[in-house]
């Protein structure tokens, strides 16, 4: 579920020290399955504790999770790094955005997830984002491109050496090409003009 690691965990069981007995850590996601979601961790005093919490024990705290966060902190990786600039507690939760997909699940969803998991991310670094239309009968993804993508000059180069290449990959044998819908011509709906 959670990995907090030993260093990390050093620092939360110094932090709650202090605190009131019986005070462990939440973690958490606002906004969870969506594209603004952020994952947290904050002080939990006893009182603040649900009955519907799910509780990580550790060595010296207990790490507490509300249900609606628990499905999207599936693989969350908590770690203290030390940078030049100082020490930095990370969360890192691949989850947050989108709830983990079953390996059995349809098709349309598995593609859906990879494609927020990780074909968006990549992406959002040039401000730009595909969305899957759908997926034909003959398992061709149909996908739109949003952002700095529409109008860019190299999304062809980014669909099929990219995104194509990578879904193929990921379901070899279930998914057979992917086409593009996007209107790329310059104009009032591109990005870049």
């Amino acid at each position: 579920m959670i990995e907090i690691t030993p260093v990390a965990q050093a620092h939360f069981a110094k932090l709650l020290e202090p605190q009131k007995e019986g005070t462990n850590i939440r973690v958490f996601v606002i906004n969870p399955g969506t594209p603004k979601a952020e994952c947290g961790v904050s002080y939990c005093p006893p009182e603040a504790v649900e009955s519907s919490d799910t509780r990580l024990s550790f060595e010296s705290f207990d790490a507490l999770i509300d249900e609606v966060s628990l499905p999207f902190l599936d693989d969350a990786f908590v770690d203290l790094v030390e940078e030049d600039t100082g020490t930095q507690l990370t969360l890192k939760a691949p989850n947050a955005k989108m709830r983990k997909v079953k390996s059995d699940a349809p098709l349309l969803e598995r593609v859906e997830y990879v494609i927020q998991i990780q074909i968006n991310p990549q992406l959002a670094s040039h401000g730009g984002f595909i969305k899957l239309i759908e997926i034909t009968e003959d398992n061709v993804a149909v996908i739109e491109f949003g952002g700095g993508c529409n109008g860019c000059s190299q999304v062809d180069l980014t669909l099929k050496e990219g995104i194509e290449k990578e879904l193929l990959e990921e379901f070899s044998g279930e998914l057979n090409a992917v086409r593009d819908v996007t209107e790329h011509a310059q104009g009032d709906h591109s990005f870049y003009k």
